[in-house]
């Protein structure tokens, strides 16, 4: 099916937008966030009114791709585009109305054509051609409540115009009977929901005692869902071997993946490298000099599809041997103590300086040439803990978040932020921006929420565009590679650049001593954040790790609800409640209920087979890449050091 069978021209009888009924099979109730401000973190060309580009508007020219695409190569003799359905012509919406009464060109048709007349006139054809093209997106593409009925209307090409012409007397053939069937609801599987949310899931079981340490972490769950095609989130998970604790960490790109990939795969080595006392950084530096294997610093816990790049791994060692080597130099080894939230500190700004000068010196590999300078022109925000026994530190850098689970004496659970956004919702970002350019740029520092004009965020690693100098930027891009040479993006120079660096991958660190009655941490990319409230986020990972349900009344948010509704959301919720979790791992049941949670606060099936079912470009348009970590804390654990102390 082509986009022109839902371009017509609005006919005159249409009705007025303002007049149209509300719509009985809506849209996903949560609005599309960025989309309305520019797409993405980056603000990309707004859509303009009229133009077809919005979410509805793209959700009926992409569904009704769907479906169509099988029926296009079986039906190649036939008039090209017919509509995915005949509810334009009905004049009803919702019920799409299969007729019996297509307009018959007799005059025109082949003669193969003519054989099927028979079955045309007794409505075989249009039975079957009805089915094969009924849509698989019905709520986002066949509700007159979203589009005019001059909208769905067939549109003929124009190479058809005169092929398509009706006989005089065709209003002869229209007065046939017509056959309105049960709108059908192709939804996907609860099998199929699962096996799209479990893709990306990964559960790791710490040991209660290592053979060094007795662990306060008991395990993780992690979980991707994504909604960029490709994804641009990453996460890491990994085990500190030389020295104490575990590090995790959720990375959230922007502009592409190329930067986000990059800091998941080097972040770790550098806060693992920055918290090594002076006698096993000399000890590493001298098996490398004398071809020695080095000691392993890291256990790595990763998904199948969480990949290193090979090809960058040699460039990546020589940064960071340089780095361990002037921390050789720096410290004498007077001091044994390691501070914490200093390593992370210099291990953020270390590793953004590091993907800085590599973009600037290049590569003669040219692939490695282009792969640094995707790196330093694409860019990341990232949330990273460290755990060592009761000793909680998280390094945010951007708008990503981390949120402490805590059970009350009640048996109820409280959210603790322990990480702040960086970005305009920020005051005292605003203020450290402002304080840092001249007054003269207080205006234009910040404008519409976003640094410059462009980036949500501000704070990140990469976007050397918001940091190198005019006169970098113009060098590095023309002496660089045809493609980089040929992206607009990279050759665009930000308006009122005047003083930069106007970004920093500087983190933001707190420190917070674990409890008792701290039973989780969840770390999650600002995709989860935009659909649901933190007490929520809490509420639900408790309730799942403790399968404690605190009953509370049905919320209805000032929606009519009829006494038969309500008892279906009283039996669904008393089915959950006896019913075993469908779901083995918390983060992926956050991401089901992040995605599929109704306006009544419970999974609708049918929403989240909507959601799972949007193709990749229009996706983007409801959410952004979710991607979660939730710790959980061994109790006794904790409640044993404070015991000892």
């Amino acid at each position: 099916m082509t986009s022109q069978s839902w371009r017509g021209a609005r006919s005159s009888s249409a009705p007025a937008p303002s007049a149209r009924p509300r719509p009985s099979l809506r849209l996903p109730a949560h609005p599309p966030t960025r989309s309305q401000s520019g797409g993405g973190k980056h603000s990309g060309p707004n859509v303009r009114a009229g133009q077809g580009g919005g979410p509805a508007d793209r959700g009926a020219e992409w569904a009704g791709r769907g479906r169509g695409a099988a029926l296009r190569g079986a039906a190649r003799g036939r008039v090209e585009g017919a509509p995915c359905s005949a509810a334009a012509s009905s004049g009803k919406s919702g019920i799409p109305v299969r007729s019996s009464s297509l307009p018959l060109f007799s005059d025109a048709m082949p003669a193969p054509t003519q054989l099927f007349f028979p079955l045309i006139r007794n409505c075989e054809l249009s039975r079957i051609y009805g089915t094969a093209c009924y849509c698989h997106h019905k709520h986002l593409c066949c509700s007159s409540s979203y589009f005019p009925q001059s909208r769905l209307r067939y549109t003929p090409h124009p190479a058809y115009a005169t092929f398509c012409r009706p006989k005089e007397n065709w209003w002869q053939y229209t007065q046939g009977r017509r056959y309105a069937s049960t709108p059908q609801k192709f939804y996907l599987t609860p099998p199929q929901v699962n096996s799209i949310l479990k893709a990306n899931e990964y559960s790791f079981k710490v040991p209660e005692f290592d053979g060094k340490n007795v662990s306060s972490v008991l395990g993780f769950d992690s979980n991707q869902l994504p909604a960029n095609a490709p994804i641009e989130d990453r996460r890491s998970a990994a085990t500190c071997l030389q020295t104490r604790g575990m590090l995790l960490g959720v990375f959230d790109g922007h502009a592409g993946c190329a930067c986000s990939q990059a800091v998941s795969e080097r972040l770790f080595y550098y806060i693992a490298v920055s918290l090594l006392p002076h006698e096993t950084l000399l000890e590493i530096e001298n098996a490398v000099e004398s071809g020695r294997a080095l000691l392993p610093i890291l256990q790595w816990h990763k998904h199948p599809n969480d990949y290193f790049s090979k090809e960058a791994s040699k460039l990546y060692f020589n940064s960071l041997r340089t780095y361990w080597q002037e921390l050789i130099d720096l410290n004498t080894g007077e001091s044994a103590d390691v501070d914490v939230k200093e390593a992370l500190i210099n291990a953020f700004k270390r590793l953004d300086n590091d993907i800085s000068l590599e973009a600037q010196v290049g590569d003669p590999n040219s692939f490695l040439n282009y792969l640094v300078l995707r790196v330093a022109f694409s860019g990341a925000t990232a949330c990273v803990a460290h755990v060592d026994g009761v000793d909680l530190h998280v390094a945010n850098t951007g708008d990503s978040r981390a949120m402490l689970g805590v059970q009350e004496e009640d048996g109820s659970w409280s959210a603790v932020t322990l990480s702040n956004d960086h970005n305009a919702q920020n005051e005292s970002e605003l203020e450290r921006l402002k304080l840092e350019h001249p007054k003269n740029e207080a205006k234009s520092v910040v404008k519409q929420d976003r640094l410059l004009g462009l980036l949500m965020p501000f704070r990140a690693f990469g976007d050397v565009k918001f940091k190198w100098s005019i006169d970098l930027q113009k060098r590095v891009i023309e002496s660089g590679p045809d493609q980089l040479n040929d992206n607009e993006y990279t050759k665009f120079i930000p308006p009122n650049y005047y003083t930069p660096p106007y970004l920093t991958a500087e983190p933001e660190v707190t420190y917070h001593r674990l409890r008792p009655q701290d039973k989780f941490l969840i770390l999650a990319t600002d995709g989860l954040w935009e659909t649901m409230h933190r007490q929520d986020v809490v509420r639900i990972v408790g309730e799942y790790l403790t399968g404690m349900h605190h009953q509370q009344p049905i919320a209805v948010g000032g929606y009519k609800v009829t006494l038969g509704q309500m008892h279906g959301l009283l039996t669904e919720r008393r089915t959950k409640m006896s019913s075993v979790f469908e779901d083995q791992n918390a983060a992926t049941h956050l991401i089901r209920h992040a995605v599929g949670n109704n306006e009544f606060g419970t999974v609708d099936h049918e929403r989240l087979s909507k959601m799972l079912s949007l193709p990749e470009e229009l996706a983007r348009m409801y959410r952004d890449d979710i991607t979660i970590i939730v710790v959980q804390f061994n109790s006794h654990v904790v409640g044993a050091y404070q015991n000892q102390e």
